[in-house]
């Protein structure tokens, strides 16, 4: 199995940090995330990883060069502009589709700025037992930006904010809003069918697509550990959750 660690953001809001390297290489107790990504996966057994990168990228190359890899291959994918989620996986699509068994086999999308203890192998196993298009890791927490499921957990929706009004592609009769956490499993199927093009987040694909009855699915992670690195403030307290063993690989 493949996966794809989504690392080209600038970081803003980890500034000063990421003043002078990728967000990917902020630390926390002396690892950085994209290590600490990386070695996630590699306990679910993934070892062929692409990465992509913009801010600092050469940063992210020598850093890979110097540490072998981290015994895996890993390509990279550059961006000369930042082509949000959906454009940075259409542009790398290719390390998903170079081989028959590739093109069979589902993949994973595991944004660089979240740790979590979410079960992967659970999470395909679901993914491929639906047939599903897509699957992602949501979880019922405060968010200002929801996805709407409906009652089997197919996505119909999102609210993007607050106060702003739903966006709703498959009407039902009552849908639950639940938080996306940065971590998908896809099937190569999708990648064809991204007609989106340029700069364009994934969940606009997943939009127009379940609009037209995709199963995109939710994949429930309320129990589990999971937090955005976003802020210091949180890279602070991820930092206290492995000192406490809150959270472990």
């Amino acid at each position: 199995m493949k996966a794809m660690v989504l690392a080209a953001g600038l970081g803003t809001r980890l500034r000063p940090l990421t003043d002078d390297r990728p967000k990917a290489l902020v630390e926390i107790a002396g690892r950085t995330l994209l290590e600490i990504t990386l070695a996630r996966l590699r306990t679910f057994g993934i070892r062929e990883v692409i990465v992509n990168a913009h801010h600092f990228a050469d940063q992210i190359v020598e850093y890979l060069k110097a540490n072998a890899n981290f015994g895996m291959r890993i390509e990279i994918s550059r961006e000369d502009v930042l082509l949000d989620t959906g454009g940075g996986l259409k542009k790398a699509a290719w390390f998903f589709l170079e081989d028959a068994a590739s093109r069979d086999e589902s993949f994973i999308v595991h944004n660089v700025d979240v740790i979590s203890t979410i079960d992967l192998v659970k999470m395909v196993e679901a993914h491929e037992a639906n047939d599903a298009l897509a699957t992602l890791a949501v979880q019922k927490r405060d968010s200002g930006r929801q996805l709407l499921f409906d009652e089997h957990l197919q996505l119909c929706g999102r609210r993007a904010g607050r106060d702003r009004e739903a966006e709703i592609v498959r009407p039902v009769p009552r849908l639950e809003p639940l938080a996306f956490s940065g971590i998908h499993v896809i099937s190569p199927r999708l990648l064809p069918m991204m007609s989106e093009e340029g700069i364009f987040s994934i969940v606009a694909s997943y939009l127009r697509l379940a609009g037209y009855g995709e199963k995109i699915l939710g994949f429930r992670a309320d129990q589990c550990y999971w937090r955005d690195l976003g802020r210091i403030e949180d890279l602070q307290q991820a930092e206290q959750d492995l000192a406490q063993k809150v959270v472990q690989e």
